[in-house]
């Protein structure tokens, strides 16, 4: 095939892959890119890079598929670094495209505008895989293997340098198929092993991480079968919808979820990281007779020694567990189901007022609609935990931690989802970090609820500095009065100072058709019976 440029053949490749929204800053270093991209599909110009990237990392979360970047050279693309390292540690599929200098300047120093020193090497430490577009006739295949790396299991951003002359090019494209790589298959006796342990176990768990949404059908039928209790990692949750009477969810570091797990003889965990934030800075206690399935070798008895280490996509190995797999004893399978009731209720009244924003929500939003949620209290008390995920799509949320991302994130899921409408969790100092994007989707008007917890700042840290210190350092922020905000952005807005606000304020944001922003006056609505502090370990004398 020939392209008269680069962003023709570019534009091909997306279409090939069903994308058909973009996000990007333009640049001299992308120009036919982004207009070939405007030309034929959606072009969403954020006004940060790494906005760029995030919102193409919530799209292809949204659709459970892939999203494409593209930045300009440079400080463009490092700027896009930090997103780059979120897509990684969460495994999503992003494909950035970045713009480069002349090829023929390239690693010369000369200073030449928007040059950077080993650009492919910054590159290459935050991504999956990285790859610099040396000819016209090599472009396609360069993205093709670039778009095979990112959807690849475990997965991660892949990105593509492309030089603004070669951009300028006709292209030719011989079309040939990236190499797909083979799927791992666990060892035949460790397999047996584990078929064993699971015929004898009677009080079983399981435990569903980000490689569990892969196997969903696969893991929901190796519930059923046992009868055993679903524990799941925040990136694990909606594999098997929530509200299965068997899903405990991300609970496992309550007392009666880590009774469980003292009593369990048998635990199977599936594609997890076992983060220090899901396991109490690795103090968690697991099982011995643990079975670990993993595509990612190096993940196998990493943190959690494992009686059977499975390598093999969890699609094809959970079948041949299930079918060997006896069921649990009744009252173990009763127990499960009443620990899932009694930790959700002890939470539900540990945050207190905010209980009836989490109600709100969850009566009002439809069954799989999106929830992206910023690192913020909320997020991290309740959202992350008792709001119900149904869907793993809709489990959008910033996997390495990184605050900000949230706003960026639900702006590509809800333009991957026309259709329904995105709620955005976000607190005033995460905001903050992106405040420019609010012109984005006051621009681009996607179905949208903002939902922004106004506590004047940094209150993690605040709570943490309040618990074991004296004195309090930056996390007093000056915060917007977001009502002129809103209406400077021609932005709908709407307030909560009470638990009686929740639900009719959202019900109608969530049946507008464009972008409403809600403030949540946290010193109006009142505090949490308890105050959230991370689960991280604080060293006191």
């Amino acid at each position: 095939m020939r392209y008269t440029n680069g962003g023709e053949l570019l534009v091909a490749h997306l279409k090939s892959l069903g994308i058909d929204t973009v996000f990007g800053i333009v640049s001299v270093h992308n120009l036919p890119l982004v207009e070939a991209v405007d030309r034929h599909l959606r072009f969403v110009p954020v006004r940060h890079e790494a906005t760029a990237v995030n919102a193409a990392d919530g799209y292809g979360r949204a659709r459970g598929s892939i999203g494409c970047a593209l930045t300009s050279t440079g400080t463009g693309a490092g700027n896009a670094a930090g997103s780059l390292i979120e897509a990684l540690s969460s495994g999503t599929a992003v494909l950035h495209i970045t713009g480069q200098i002349e090829s023929a300047y390239l690693g010369g120093g000369r200073g030449f505008i928007h040059e950077t020193k080993d650009q492919l090497g910054m590159l290459r430490a935050v991504s999956a895989h990285a790859a610099t577009v040396p000819s016209p006739q090599d472009a396609g295949r360069i993205l093709r293997e670039a778009t095979a790396a990112a959807l690849a299991a475990p997965g991660g951003p892949a990105s593509v340098e492309w030089p603004i002359d070669l951009q300028y090019a006709a292209q030719q494209d011989t079309g040939e198929a990236a190499p797909t790589p083979d799927t791992p298959r666990p060892d035949a006796a460790e397999l047996a092993a584990a078929r064993e342990l699971l015929a004898s176990a009677r009080r079983p768990l399981i435990w569903a991480g980000g490689g569990a949404r892969r196997a969903r059908p696969e893991l929901l039928a190796l519930l059923e079968t046992t009868g055993a209790g679903l524990l799941s990692s925040n990136s694990g949750r909606g594999a098997v919808p929530e509200d299965h009477p068997l899903v405990l969810g991300n609970f496992a570091t309550t007392p009666a979820c880590r009774a469980l797990l003292a009593d369990a003889d048998a635990l199977v965990t599936i594609g997890t990281h076992f983060r220090s934030n899901e396991t109490a800075d690795y103090g968690l206690e697991l099982p011995g007779a643990h079975i670990q399935i993993d595509v990612d070798e190096a993940a196998l008895g990493r943190v959690y020694p494992a009686r059977h280490a499975l390598h093999g996509d969890a699609a094809t190995v959970l079948p041949a567990l299930t079918e060997a797999a006896a069921r649990a004893d009744t009252d173990w399978t009763a127990r499960v189901t009443a620990v899932r009731e009694d930790v959700r209720a002890a939470l539900h009244e540990d945050i207190g007022p905010q209980a009836a924003l989490c109600d709100a929500l969850a009566a009002a939003l439809p069954r799989g609609a999106v929830v992206a949620r910023d690192v913020t209290i909320p997020s991290s008390s309740w959202g992350n935990r008792l709001l119900p995920v149904h869907d793993p799509r809709a489990n959008i949320f910033p996997r390495g931690g990184g605050i900000g991302q949230g706003l960026g994130m639900g702006i590509g899921a809800a333009l991957a989802r026309p259709d329904q409408p995105t709620v955005v969790i976000a607190g005033d100092g995460g905001l903050a970090v992106h405040l420019g994007e609010l012109l984005t989707t006051a621009q681009e008007r996607p179905r949208l609820t903002l939902l922004v917890f106004n506590d004047g700042g940094y209150g993690v840290l605040r709570n943490m500095q309040d618990a074991y210190g004296a004195r309090r350092s930056g996390v007093d922020l000056c915060t917007p009065d977001f009502a002129r905000l809103a209406t400077a952005c021609s932005l709908p807005y709407a307030r909560v100072a009470a638990p009686a606000d929740a639900a009719p304020v959202l019900e109608a944001a969530l049946a507008a058709d464009g972008p409403t922003l809600v403030e949540v006056d946290l010193a109006a609505l009142g505090p949490m019976k308890r105050p959230f502090t991370p689960p991280v370990k604080v060293p006191t004398a």
